[in-house]
């Protein structure tokens, strides 16, 4: 299954930086406030630098997220559309009138890590934190795809992120910007279906 730079280091886990004394607080904060959190929808641009080619490509799209369901838009020439509910995974190519769908689970996050917020409730389990120039820095203790740190940046209001860097072990580098999040909205479990359109081809692997 042939997937694009952009799905394999698009967006996956939220957290907020503190300095280092206040970390282990502000896990525990971040934790209670994604259970407590019926829905969540926003924007996002995102900057993927690819090293091999030199080459830093840009795109824009908007999220939905119900756990454990989960859906992201990538508003392109050729748009596609990822939907996670549990351990599946829908890859829909709109253009190319194509979907995958697939297993997803820890050894695949490769495929599209932004499922990794699915485990925002496991923070202090799946990362190593620490504290520099005022962001946040997480390792995974185990692999997760390729991805070996992300960095994050706070910000305001019920979900409290503005920014974060998702680094590969190739050195490639993912920037992802949120904007208009808005949280318990009343999200509609029928909009994480994917149901096929006529004409388009179901791959299962």
């Amino acid at each position: 299954m042939r997937i694009t730079n952009f799905l394999l280091s698009a967006l996956i886990i939220f957290f907020a930086a503190a300095p280092a004394s206040a970390q282990q607080d502000i896990a525990d904060a971040i934790q209670d406030s994604y259970i407590r959190l019926k829905d969540i929808r926003g924007n996002f641009v995102q900057k993927s630098y690819i090293k091999d080619l030199k080459r830093t490509d840009t795109y824009k799209g908007r999220f939905f997220i119900k756990p454990p369901r989960m859906k992201w838009e990538y508003l392109t020439e050729k748009p596609q559309t990822i939907y996670v509910i549990k351990d599946e995974i829908t890859i829909y190519q709109k253009t190319e009138k194509q979907a995958f769908v697939s297993r997803f689970d820890s050894a695949t996050y490769g495929q599209a890590p932004i499922a990794l917020l699915g485990g925002f409730g496991k923070i202090k389990n799946e990362f190593i934190t620490t504290e520099k120039d005022g962001k946040l820095i997480l390792k995974p203790k185990r692999q997760m795809g390729n991805i070996t740190s992300i960095e994050i940046t706070a910000g305001d209001g019920d979900f409290p992120i503005k920014s974060m860097v998702i680094t590969d072990n190739r050195s490639n580098r993912t920037e992802i910007n949120l904007s208009s999040i808005k949280t318990d909205t009343g999200i509609k479990d029928s909009l994480f279906d994917f149901i096929a359109p006529e004409g388009v081809t179901v791959i299962r692997n």
